[in-house]
Formats: structure tokens, C-alpha cells, sequence
């Protein structure tokens, strides 16, 4: 049996349960919900109320924007090109005098040093250097899969010896020589050096000059052109330097292709592994790519960034900015910048990551 006073505690606890809302939840969990959101879902919940707001702001992830490195043809002054702040910043790298770079990922350059077949990463805004054996780069083309103070960092070269036969080439920061291995080819793969190798999900993955697909396993050494016919773009897409102006990056896991034509707007494939087909994309879904001919990288809620766009390393210094292409808008910014890509030189420029609080190294 409840006494009158028991009955009135319960009711009392009940109706304050009830005139609870969400705007009351305990902060840590609060900090833990909106955490896990994504950048889309955290701008929405911010206007819930004040302190969602407060929080909100407090635990948003917001990336950093790549920068566009050039490469001098002499000299040693290095300029950064800032798409989100339309910035140019510039750094004396004397110890990439006379190197040719290779590839960028997470803020370290992969360089070759021709006149004593010299490899080496070097991150220019810490002036941090790893050697790797010595290697004669001829035709070869060149990637690593993470950062190089990382024990999983594999550097992979690839050539054809033959439209059957290509020399993959290995390596990792400490190894005292490089690793060199003859695969066939069940189909014909011709590499080219306007094709840059990807590093997804633990593979490389190379196009071949007329677009077809190969892959290499680091951790089984194993190597195969699968069977995926290239995109399907238009008969009229393709005018001339059609094998050159291809550009291919990874975004979580995705495998994304981009072709261009100076008479067409650009158009983006992914890959659909399952299937083992390219399929053509309307829309990035709120991803950015930068592409360039040496390494393209992608990225999303990128502040100063439009979000759905192909970033290319080209940059109109009437206005420092950088030629892009919207897919919401079906249009290049600035207007009329339709480029035949594949004349572009393909090493006076690449995307480099820098690091969160990149000023202050410059």
C-alpha cells in the first residue's frame, strides 16, 4: 500500500521526467552525440538551441584545404598557393635543389635526385629528410602508401617492360635495397607517366595509358590488370592528348577517375569492385577532388572550398584563384576556362597537405 506523501514524491519525480528535454542532456553525452555527427548533421543540430550551439562548434572537425606546391624550373623559392584563403606563401628549399618530385601524402614529398640516383622524402614544412637506397628512375612512376615515419610506408614503381610485362619495384624507409620483380600481364597494360598510382585500402591501383585498371598487393606481392573495361565517356569526349588529361584519387575507399576534355565539361567515374565496372557519377556528394598530374588528392568540409568541385592545378593570378569545375552548377569558375589538360606541363605543380598550423614553419 503507497501512503499519500509516497505518491506525491512519485508523481512530483514523474512530472519532472516529463518537463525534460533534450536540451537537458548531461554535457559528456551531449559532447559524445554530437562528436560522432557528420559536418552536414553537426551545422544542423548547432541550431537547436544556445547550448547545442555551444557544443556543437566545440567538437566540429573542420579539415584543412591542400595546397598547391610549384615546382621552379630554376632557383630554389618555392611558392604554396592556399585555395581557401586565395594565398600565396613562399619557402627557400635549398635541399630540393636539382630533384625531381615523385608524389605528396600527408605533407611529405617523394623526390629522386637524378644526378646520384638519390630517393628520398622530405617534408618541407618541418625540414625533416628520410633517405631511402639509391635507384635509377628512368620511365618509371612512383607513389607510397602513408607517411614515411610510419612502419607500414611502402614506396612502389611501376614500368612496362613489355605491353605483357612490368617491373614493380619496392621499397620501405630502412630497407638497404630496393625490391625488383618481372609480372605478367593477362591483358596488356602500358604505363605511362601521365597516370599516377593510388594507394586505397592497402593496394596500389595504376591506369594504364589507355585506361585500363592494375593492381599490386604490397603484402602478397601480387600483381594483376583486372578485367574492368575503361569508362565510357562520349566518342566526341576525346580530341586529341586523350590518354593524358586523366586524373585518379581515392576518397574512404572509393576509387574515382577524373576525364577531361578541352570541348566537354569533366566527368567523374568510381569504381564499383563488385561489380568490376566504372560507373559515372553526377554528383561527388559533397567531396572536393584537387587534381594535378603528379598526385590528387580529395577532400570534404573543407572551409573557403566548394564542396562538389574538381580544384585543378591551374591558378589565375588576376584574382588568385584557382580553376575549378562545380557539379552544381555544370560550370567552370572563372568562366570559360575550358583547358586542354594533357598540354598542361605536368611537373611545375603539386597538391601538398600541410599541417594544421602550417604558417608558423613559413
Amino acid at each position: 500500500m503507497v501512503n499519500g506523501d509516497e505518491r506525491t514524491a512519485s508523481e512530483d519525480g514523474k512530472g519532472r521526467l516529463e518537463l525534460q528535454t533534450w536540451s537537458d542532456l548531461p554535457l559528456e553525452l551531449l559532447e559524445l552525440i554530437l562528436s560522432n555527427l557528420t559536418f552536414e548533421d553537426n551545422v544542423r543540430a548547432s541550431v537547436v538551441c544556445k547550448r547545442w550551439h555551444k557544443v556543437a562548434i566545440s567538437v566540429r572537425v573542420m579539415n584543412q584545404s591542400p595546397w598547391l606546391m610549384y615546382i621552379p624550373k630554376s632557383g630554389c623559392l618555392y611558392e604554396f598557393y592556399d585555395p581557401s584563403e586565395r594565398k600565396i606563401h613562399s619557402l627557400e628549399l635549398p635541399e630540393l635543389r636539382g630533384c625531381r618530385v615523385c608524389d605528396t601524402k600527408q605533407g611529405w614529398l617523394l623526390l629522386y635526385r637524378r644526378r646520384n640516383h638519390l630517393v628520398f622524402f622530405f617534408n618541407p614544412f618541418t625540414r625533416e629528410t628520410i633517405n631511402l637506397p639509391s635507384y635509377e628512375l628512368a620511365y618509371e612512376i612512383m607513389a607510397f602508401s602513408c607517411a614515411p615515419t610510419s612502419t607500414n610506408c611502402v614506396v612502389f614503381s611501376i614500368k612496362h617492360v613489355h605491353p605483357t610485362v612490368v617491373a614493380i619495384s619496392t621499397c620501405h624507409p630502412g630497407a638497404s635495397e630496393w625490391t625488383i620483380v618481372n609480372h605478367r600481364n593477362r591483358l596488356p597494360f602500358v604505363s605511362s607517366i601521365w597516370d599516377k598510382p593510388v594507394f586505397c585500402s592497402g593496394l596500389f591501383y595504376c591506369l594504364s595509358l589507355t585506361g585500363w585498371l592494375g593492381v599490386y598487393d604490397p603484402g602478397r606481392r601480387y600483381w594483376k590488370v583486372l578485367a574492368v573495361p575503361p569508362p565510357r565517356c562520349p566518342e566526341n569526349f576525346f580530341v586529341k592528348n586523350w590518354w593524358k588529361g586523366k586524373f585518379m584519387t581515392e576518397h574512404n575507399g572509393d576509387l574515382l577517375v577524373v576525364y577531361t576534355s578541352q570541348n566537354k565539361n569533366p566527368m567523374i567515374y568510381k569504381l564499383y569492385r563488385s561489380e568490376l565496372a566504372w560507373k559515372e557519377m553526377e554528383s561527388l556528394r559533397g567531396v572536393t577532388i584537387f587534381a594535378s598530374f603528379l598526385s590528387s588528392l580529395s577532400g570534404a568540409n573543407l572551409p573557403g572550398i566548394m564542396r562538389n568541385s574538381v580544384y585543378f592545378s591551374k591558378f589565375r593570378f588576376f584574382g588568385k584563384r584557382c580553376i575549378s569545375y562545380s557539379f552544381d552548377d555544370c560550370r567552370y569558375y572563372p568562366r570559360k576556362q575550358q583547358y586542354d589538360w594533357g598540354e598542361q606541363p605536368p611537373f611545375e605543380n603539386i597538391w601538398i597537405e600541410p599541417p594544421r598550423h602550417a604558417l608558423s614553419s613559413i
